[in-house]
């Protein structure tokens, strides 16, 4: 990597795209299911994309029809059966007007088993500042460069050698999370037949 693989990065929006062109990705512009790609792939992601999107079975079958026998689909998307979601509800930073759709485990392995043959599904990430923040009832709409700064700020705390301790409960504690699909995202592998 990254000579590897050959890729593609595609949007509708014209910021991830122009981000993705100045990192040195090819971008093609233009809804995922309508466009016409002419050429079958390894592997199709949608990281953070299925919960934003008014049909996402269009977006599964097109990912199908443009896979290579044996290609995988990768998604990654929030947990609603996370131990946040469970705690504190609605108040939970995903839930919002933008996310159009709500996944738990059973229901994610239902949506990709539609198209393709489950690989495994994973949960992972828990910060507990954020849903410590969600609770206290912090701002709704989070602008980027705040959700950029908090991460930023919490990947500082997990680096710090005077965290160490800390760190070896909230590495346990997240391990227990994602054994139990309780983590905060799902990462999902679906494999076309």
């Amino acid at each position: 990597f990254p000579n590897d693989y050959k890729i593609l990065g595609t949007d509708v929006s014209t910021e991830p795209l122009a981000h993705a062109a100045k990192m040195g990705v090819p971008v093609a512009k233009g809804e995922f299911p309508t466009q016409t790609f002419g050429e079958k792939f390894d592997a199709v992601t949608f990281w953070a994309v299925m919960e934003h999107l008014s049909e996402p079975k269009r977006f599964l079958q097109k990912a199908a029809s443009i896979l290579k026998p044996g290609g995988y689909c990768f998604i990654l998307t929030p947990n609603m059966n996370s131990l946040a979601v469970k705690l504190i509800g609605a108040k939970y930073r995903y839930i919002f007007p933008e996310h159009l759709n709500y996944f738990t485990p059973r229901t994610m392995k239902g949506f990709v088993e539609l198209e393709f043959t489950l690989v495994g599904i994973k949960s992972t990430h828990f910060n507990p500042l954020v849903i410590w923040k969600d609770f206290r009832g912090g701002e709704r709409d989070i602008p980027r460069a705040e959700r950029t700064r908090l991460l930023k700020k919490t990947t500082g705390y997990k680096k710090s050698r005077w965290m160490l301790p800390i760190k070896a409960v909230y590495q346990a504690t997240e391990f227990i999370l994602g054994k139990f699909l309780l983590a905060d995202n799902m990462a999902v592998v679906g494999r076309k037949n």
